[in-house]
């Protein structure tokens, strides 16, 4: 008779019902989804800063204020201009006006022979001078109005207003400094929608094939366990050369309601590429060589209601501990893997006991290994 192998000879793991998950990793930065850098669009001295970071703000409300002076001086320069000018256009209409009774009245003496063609003429050349000049008053007039208008914007420029609602999260001008809005507007403070988070992930190239728009993701920060579901928006196309590898930015968004997630936060984030709940898992090392009938003969990838993709079905081979100890190989059906455990379609029951190695020899003396837990990264 063959001599039977002890079960203390081996390493073993049970049969365990549990979720798995196949999933690409990556680490990314919390951003807020919209933000915009308010600047001083006119040049002048910082008079007063009306928040602070960290200030809740609405849109519309005062944020700061540029020194007025020199603007509104310039208002009402150009309105005296355009005074001078409405002062103006009244003369030359009177002017024009004259001209014009002058030339009538020279017209019809001229049909009566009564003056010399050449004083019709002087009152008529009188007469198109006069309305050329109350034309050029006019526009003169006109020149003036958009400059009083541009003077006034420009006064109005002096009172900053917060062009949407959101949070202050940075100042980068303090009250006192001087601006100059000449040739780029300068950054006054920035706002900051955080209701809702933006997480830049950076995926390598190795992975980013694997990924697509809609596919389940989640993140967890340092020192929380909370974790945060999203689903993927955005592979940006412009990849990003980081010590000669390729990483690619995948976006995806999360409400930050109660206000816990702050910018810039460092992310562990997971892209789920398959997942199975509630099914019978064991570790990976229980795995032996594919079975060549087998191989190839399992289903191609689907895609499910949810984007996630469905697994191949994979044949091999485990041993398994019969209730005598004894080993007994068996083929099983393989779905989700990932680099620790494996889901099992078909071949194996709950609480059977599976092989994952040979136990050295200290091992055999305390009799079989501790058994694996299978299940969710």
């Amino acid at each position: 008779m063959n001599k039977k192998t002890p079960a203390a000879s081996y390493q073993t793991a049970t049969v365990e019902r549990g979720d798995i998950e196949n999933n690409v990793t990556a680490v990314g930065i919390l951003q807020p989804f919209q933000y915009v850098d308010v600047g001083a669009q006119v040049s002048g001295q910082l008079k007063r800063l009306k928040v602070k970071v960290g200030d809740k703000i609405k849109k519309g409300d005062l944020l700061a204020e540029i020194d007025p002076a020199v603007y509104m001086s310039k208002l009402q320069e150009s309105i005296a201009s355009l005074d001078q000018l409405k002062a103006q256009l009244k003369m030359k209409e009177a002017q024009l006006l004259l001209a014009k009774q002058q030339h009538s009245r020279n017209e019809e003496l001229l049909k009566n022979d009564a003056i010399a063609a050449k004083d019709a003429e002087i009152t008529g050349a009188g007469f198109k001078t006069a309305q050329a000049e109350t034309d050029a008053i006019k526009a003169q007039i006109k020149q003036s109005e958009a400059a009083v208008e541009t003077a006034k914007t420009n006064l109005g420029y002096t009172k900053i207003i917060a062009p949407m609602s959101g949070m202050v999260v940075s100042l980068t001008a303090r009250e006192g400094q001087t601006l100059n809005a000449n040739q780029q507007a300068p950054v006054i403070l920035r706002i900051a929608d955080t209701d809702t988070m933006t997480v830049w992930a950076q995926v390598s190239e190795a992975d980013v094939t694997k990924l697509s728009v809609g596919r389940d993701a989640y993140f967890t920060v340092l020192g929380q366990s909370k974790q945060w579901d999203g689903k993927l928006r955005q592979i940006l196309p412009t990849p990003e050369n980081i010590n000669n590898v390729i990483f690619y930015d995948a976006l995806f968004d999360v409400p930050n309601p109660r206000q816990e997630l702050k910018v810039q936060m460092t992310a562990q984030v997971f892209f789920v590429i398959e997942k199975s709940e509630d099914t019978l898992v064991i570790p990976l090392s229980a795995l032996q060589t594919p079975d060549k009938k087998g191989k190839g003969k399992g289903k191609g990838q689907k895609q499910k209601k949810d984007g996630q993709a469905k697994s191949k079905q994979v044949k091999f081979t485990v041993r398994i501990l019969k209730q005598d100890g004894t080993p007994e190989d068996r083929e099983v059906t393989i779905g989700v893997m990932n680099a620790i455990s494996a889901e099992i379609l078909s071949g194996l029951q709950e609480d059977e006991i599976v092989v994952t190695g040979t136990a050295s020899a200290q091992n055999k003396k305390g009799g079989l290994g501790k058994a694996n837990k299978g299940g969710k990264l």
